[in-house]
Formats: structure tokens, sequence, C-alpha cells
């Protein structure tokens, strides 16, 4: 509560918003609230996301943080649509790392029906990859570590409808014994 507080005072200093009622100049304080409560709750939600829904690969609850419609923006640019092909896409990351999570959320921001998340994504290398093309990779054993980040814009059902997935492929590469 008293981060939040903190990122309301700030936004209301970097925007210039007072205490003042609402004039033709922007929104009221009661807006900036109403917002700001939004993007908790959206941010709570995010967290059930990663921590349990994506970490245990619980796929059949990944629609109660995404849109049937969703469109997802991946590291390596793709574009994807729709949850089903949303969720094969998660899928296959555990056919190769099946212990793989995000467990920590270091950075967790949010305006209304944004928030952006920076996770630590880990896991290990243990089971073969199979690329695009057919080819199998057999396991290197290494485990992997780095940041990632979500910028994610909800609906008004309460669900993701874009999501923005950012993490440095190079170095995941790397970590996963694939890349010099």
């Amino acid at each position: 509560m008293k981060k939040s507080m903190i990122g309301f005072a700030a936004l209301l200093m970097v925007t210039g918003v007072t205490a003042q009622a609402k004039t033709k100049e922007g929104p009221s304080l009661q807006d900036y609230r109403t917002a700001e409560r939004l993007a908790q709750h959206h941010l709570k939600v995010f967290d059930t996301l990663d921590f349990d829904v994506f970490s245990n690969q619980k796929w059949d609850r990944l629609k109660e943080s995404h849109a049937k419609d969703i469109t997802v923006y991946w590291p390596d640019g793709r574009v994807t649509h729709g949850i089903d092909q949303h969720i094969d896409d998660l899928k296959y990351m555990f056919t190769y790392a099946p212990d793989t999570r995000i467990k920590q959320h270091p950075v967790r921001l949010g305006q209304g029906e944004w928030t952006t998340v920076i996770g630590v994504m880990e896991g290990t290398f243990t089971k073969p990859m199979t690329t695009a093309d057919g080819k199998v990779i057999q396991p290197t054993g290494k485990a992997f570590k780095l940041k990632m980040a979500t910028v994610s814009h909800w609906n008004k059902q309460g669900t993701m409808s874009e999501e923005y997935l950012f993490w440095d492929n190079q170095t995941y590469m790397k970590q996963l014994g694939l890349a010099n």
C-alpha cells in the first residue's frame, strides 16, 4: 500500500494534478484514484498469472487473465492472435525446460488499463527441444535465469487484449548453451 501511495503521489507531481476539482485541462483526482485501483487489480491478477497459472502450467485458467482474441507480441518479432495459439506457444517453453517458472516481479507499474511488470524467468534445459523446422536439439542441462518484461493492455472485461513480451533472446540462448 505504501508503494502504491508513493507511486500515486509521484504521478500527481509529474502530471501536475492537484486535489482541485476537475478542470478543462485534465482528469480529476477521483479519475486518478479510479485508474490506480484498476491498475492495482490488474497487477494482482498478473501476479497470479505468472506465479501460479504460468509456473504451474494451469492452461485452463489462462482465460482469467487473457481475452479469447488476445494479440501477443513476442521477443522474436512474431505476433500471434488468440488464446489457443498463446497457450500452445507457452506450452512449448515447457517441452524443453519443464521447470520454467516466474516467481517474482521486482517491478510492477500500472495506470488504468495498462500494466507493466519486470519478472525473473528461470528454468533448466533438460528435455530435447524441437525447433520450428523439425530439428531436435539435445538438452544441455544448463539453467537459465533472465529478466523479462510484459506490457499489457486490459479490456473492459478485465482481461488482457494485448500482451507485449520482452527478454534478451541472445542471453537466453547463451544461458541454454545454444549460443556463444
